[in-house]
Formats: structure tokens, C-alpha cells, sequence
């Protein structure tokens, strides 16, 4: 999930039209009241950092409602482990701290929330012992399965997840979320050489009709609506290096999205960039990917950086951080290859 569907995954979403006959009531008492398994706290909370809405405006937690007012919520879903999250001493890549969030950087492979087949050894598990050892405030997220995630990325994808510390910046960080105006740019290295080299793929994206684990494009009619902007930075003729951005946030969106425009992810086992898309059938150039493929053994694709409007200080915070080892090995010998073939003429259709 290059960004898992948030909003129904993570997020409780509600609409609520106050009935004309409503008698006057404080708002966190009337959310509470229409949300019995979310704490008056929680409301609260949610309510000041705006993640709850009257008429898409802020209000406060005395707010008296009127008749006719729309009530929009958006808050994280707090999860049901009933035996919580096992705290485990795993190091972690923290590239930036604070009293409100963590910026964490996850490498491949490591999976970001315990699920069926990973019930430790996850990211998770490794925020709930770090947390634990500090003096800083900790989100109810210790006895349920989400320890401050507002956001997720695939276990093969690396990169900058942001990480929220107490219950407001949880809620801060939601509605930004689901408003879609967090800014997240990905770099993934792709087969072959996307035209126009710039654009914008607009295909809905749904789950795969034969094979459940896979999602797929469909038409307008079929499947949740899905952009992505894609900017080409290396073209090496036989795979490029692009930049994405997510204007939506489907499951597998970047890798469906490019394997829909025939570059797959390259070393992509699910979508088809385990294999070659673009060059020749001579045993040399198979030996040279498979090199690469080694190199890279899963999806090379990075969340490289995340912009937000901080929950405490109210202004726009940006994070960067460099390409993984394993990508950026991939990369070099692809443009040390092509460098040496268009030296000698030997590139091929």
C-alpha cells in the first residue's frame, strides 16, 4: 500500500446532518453520544485540532449545535488487540523528534503494523518500546495495533513515515491525511522510458477479479477513483528513474498505476518488474539484470519525503531523505551500462 485507503482503513469517516428537531447540546456531548466506542476525550481532542467539522468550519467542544448542521468527522480508529502491542528493542532511523511527532525512516522489509503472518517484529512493536522509555506523553496506542501511525507504506517500500506522539497531533495529522494536503513524494525506478515523460494517470483502482491479493485499473464505473502525477528524472533508456506523487491514496497505487502504462516497478514480483520489460534476449544483458535484481530484490520504490502543517506550531514542515542503498546501487549500474553501451552504439530497440 503505497498509501493504504486511509480514510476506511485508519480513519473513522462520518457525515452527521443534525435532525431538525434537535434540542441545543454541546457538540463532544452530541459525537459521543453517535459514537459509543470513541471517548469523550477523543472528541474533544479531535474537535480542537479540526478533525471535526461544523459546516467545514473549526468550532469548539461547546459548541451548541443548530438544526441543519453538517457534522463532518474525521479521526484515527484506535484498534482491539486485546493483548496489545509487545514492546521490542529494535533500532530505529529517527530523522527528526519532537513533543508531538517522530519523522521515522523505514527500511525494506520491515513491515509497519503486527497482521496475520507478522504479529511482531513490525515497526509498531519497535515505536511502542521506544515511546516507553521516554517521559513524553504516549497515545493510548500501547494497548491497541496502531502506536501513533497516521499513514502506512508497503513492507517492501522504504522511506518517511510520520509519527504522531500525543492524541491531538494524531487527530492534526488525520484530517490533513484524508484532505489529501499532505505533500508525499515517492522516487521509483521503472521499466523503460514513460511518454510523455511527465503526466498524470488518472484510472480508477480496485481489487483484481481473479487474484485477490492484487489490485487493478478499471473503468470509470468500476473501482475507486485514483491520480498520481509522475515526473521522469533519469531516463536510461531501459529504465527511469520517475518521481510520484499521490493526489489519492489507493492500495498498491504507484506500482498499479505504472504497471497500467506498461513500466512496471522495476524488480516489482506482484506487478511484473521481475522480469525483463525493455531490452534484449542475449544472455549478457539477462545476466546484467539479474545482477540488478539481486541488488534490489524487491520494489524499488521510496517514499522519499513528507510536507505537513505541524500540529503544535501550526506552520509547514518539510522532510527529505536520500535513496536506499539498495536502489541507489541499482541505479549506478544501470547508468554506468548505458553510459558504456551509448559510448560504443550499442543501445537496442
Amino acid at each position: 500500500m503505497e498509501e493504504e485507503d486511509e480514510q476506511e482503513e485508519m480513519y473513522e469517516v462520518q457525515e452527521i446532518l443534525v435532525d431538525p428537531k434537535q434540542k441545543a447540546v454541546r457538540i463532544d456531548k452530541f459525537v459521543t453520544d453517535k459514537l459509543p466506542r470513541v471517548s469523550r476525550n477523543r472528541v474533544q481532542n479531535g474537535i480542537r485540532s479540526g478533525s471535526i467539522l461544523v459546516d467545514g468550519q473549526p468550532v469548539k467542544p461547546n459548541h451548541k449545535l443548530s438544526p441543519g448542521e453538517l457534522i463532518s468527522i474525521v479521526i484515527p480508529r484506535h484498534g482491539d488487540r486485546p493483548d496489545g502491542i509487545v514492546p521490542q528493542d529494535i533500532p530505529l532511523d529517527i530523522r527528526y523528534e519532537d513533543e508531538a511527532i517522530l519523522i521515522v525512516h523505514k527500511p525494506p522489509g520491515m513491515v509497519v503494523h503486527p497482521g496475520v503472518g507478522n504479529p511482531d517484529g513490525t515497526l509498531v512493536n519497535a515505536l511502542a518500546h521506544y515511546l516507553s522509555d521516554t517521559d513524553i506523553p504516549v497515545l493510548p496506542g500501547n494497548d491497541n495495533d496502531r502506536v501513533g501511525l497516521v499513514h502506512r507504506i508497503d513492507k517492501d517500500t522504504s522511506g518517511l513515515l510520520v509519527i504522531a506522539k500525543t492524541e491531538s497531533a494524531m487527530s492534526f495529522l488525520a484530517r490533513q491525511f484524508f484532505d489529501h494536503s499532505i505533500d508525499r513524494t515517492y522516487q521509483a525506478i521503472v521499466w523503460g522510458a514513460p511518454e510523455p515523460p511527465d503526466g498524470t494517470i488518472e484510472r480508477n483502482i480496485g481489487r483484481h477479479p481473479r487474484f485477490r491479493q492484487k489490485y487493478t485499473v478499471f473503468d470509470e464505473d468500476e473501482g475507486k477513483v485514483a491520480i498520481t502525477h509522475y515526473r521522469t528524472l533519469s531516463d536510461m533508456y531501459y529504465v527511469s528513474l520517475c518521481e510520484l506523487k499521490l493526489e489519492t491514496g489507493r492500495t498498491h497505487q504507484i506500482r498499479v498505476h505504472m504497471g497500467s502504462l506498461g513500466h512496471p516497478v522495476f524488480s516489482d514480483e506482484k506487478y511484473g518488474g521481475d522480469r525483463i520489460v525493455k531490452g534484449t534476449v542475449y544472455s549478457k544483458f539477462k545476466t546484467f539484470v539479474e545482477r540488478c535484481f539481486a541488488l534490489c530484490p524487491r520494489q524499488a520504490l521510496h517514499a522519499k519525503s513528507i510536507g505537513f502543517i505541524h500540529p503544535v506550531s501550526r506552520e509547514y514542515v518539510h522532510f527529505d531523505s536520500e535513496l536506499p542503498e539498495d536502489m541507489q546501487s541499482c541505479l549506478d549500474r544501470w547508468h554506468h551500462y548505458v553510459d558504456h553501451r551509448r559510448a560504443n552504439n550499442q543501445l537496442e530497440p
